[in-house]
């Protein structure tokens, strides 16, 4: 009398076997590990890009210098922040979809950068820009340097070009809070005012210092004036000094 029951369980158990089977599996998300700036408010947007993109992300708040040279990126390809995901590296502000095309396609090569912090990249791409969206190219980095296009990011409105250190006497001075100190990169994170060269809003975010300004005094917390550049994607700060306010 037992034996129907029995024989009912077992066919509801291998029903659900075969109903388990032929589920979906769920996607494994990639991997992705960081090295960035703790002040940098785009860094962390960056990240946050790729999460909403379906990547799982390990930061590491130290800077990205040493480990950039480790990895042997040029240095010429810098920008605020360094990764790495299955073998490559990721310089810069790369939309979350050309690491999803490169993982795909999986090119013998070093991996993909974004040089400097283009406006309108992930990350830089805030409501504060207004729609601002400079124009930009992801590279595909060879182990040897070499570098070619692999995607090209049209800018949607232009911006008067930003005046070069030449001009230094004639850029504005714009105050800001100093918020790390990278003496061995000459790297500073500021908390900082409008950039009106640079048709920048407030932030906060890396500079590179240029060669020939000191870095002596300048300390976290500190509030400052100073003048900065762009060039070539990078933002550079030219000029500073103790601010009287």
């Amino acid at each position: 009398m037992k034996r129907r029951p029995a024989l009912l369980a077992l066919a509801g158990a291998l029903a659900s076997s075969a109903l388990w089977a032929q589920a979906p599996k769920t996607a494994v998300k990639p991997a992705l590990e960081v090295w960035k700036d703790p002040n940098c408010g785009c860094c962390q947007l960056w990240v946050e890009h790729l999460q909403d993109h379906g990547f799982e992300v390990k930061v590491h708040d130290v800077g990205n210098t040493a480990v950039r040279k480790r990895l042997g990126l040029p240095e010429r390809l810098g920008s605020c922040h360094t990764a790495t995901v299955a073998g490559y590296v990721i310089e810069g502000h790369v939309p979350a979809a050309d690491i999803l095309r490169l993982l795909r396609q999986k090119p013998q090569a070093l991996g993909l950068a974004v040089p400097g912090m283009p406006i309108g990249s992930p990350g830089m791409d805030g409501e504060v820009y207004k729609g601002r969206r400079d124009a930009y190219e992801v590279l595909l980095v060879q182990r040897d340097g070499a570098t070619r296009t692999f995607t090209r990011y049209p800018g949607v409105q232009q911006r008067v070009s930003a005046q070069s250190v030449s001009d230094g006497a004639a850029l504005p001075w714009t105050l800001a809070e100093v918020r790390r100190v990278d003496a061995s990169s000459r790297k500073v994170s500021l908390r900082h005012e409008e950039i009106k060269n640079l048709d920048m809003p407030p932030m906060t975010m890396v500079f590179q210092v240029r060669d020939g300004v000191s870095l002596d005094g300048l300390r976290v917390g500190q509030r400052i004036r100073f003048q900065a550049v762009q060039d070539k994607g990078a933002y550079w700060v030219v000029a500073w000094q103790a601010a009287t306010v």
